[in-house]
């Protein structure tokens, strides 16, 4: 691993430590605002997280970010809408899933995708690995909606 990724794993494991009011703290220096009051630990944190593996190693792509902007402006209500397949991620991005319980990490690097201690080829040998059955490794991840026609 990069010292890049040692730096942003370390500073995702001392969020993970943080009280309601250490998160609020982190958030401000952060964003330079106020947390909003409503949302719940859980929510500050991974905010966070987000934002700082975004600063670190690149946000969405443009396409991705006009997409979402498109249905953030869809004033019909709906809330069936597939996502567009996305390419594989940069390396060094930091995938996660919540399994059974548990928050599964996958690192993609410049030649697959790390699980566990063990190289992958495929984002769906890993989800097979995790689960036990057969998944699309992009639909898993969440990197691929439902259903790929439009809506």
């Amino acid at each position: 691993m990069t010292a890049a990724t040692n730096d942003i794993e370390a500073e995702l494991a001392h969020l993970r430590d943080l009280d309601l009011e250490g998160l609020r703290a982190r958030w401000r220096s952060v964003f330079r605002r106020r947390a909003p009051d409503h949302l719940p630990r859980h929510l500050l944190g991974r905010i966070i997280a987000y934002r700082l593996q975004a600063d670190r190693f690149g946000d969405l792509d443009a396409k991705t970010r006009r997409h979402l902007e498109r249905l953030g402006d869809d004033a019909s209500g709906a809330t069936a809408r597939s996502i567009p397949a996305v390419e594989t991620p940069a390396p060094g991005t930091v995938l996660v899933r919540e399994w059974n319980g548990a928050l599964q990490r996958v690192m993609v690097l410049d030649d697959g995708f790390a699980w566990n201690g063990t190289t992958y080829r495929s984002l769906s040998q890993v989800a097979f690995a995790i689960t036990g059955t057969r998944w699309s490794g992009p639909r898993f991840f969440g990197l691929r909606g439902r259903s790929e026609r439009p809506s």
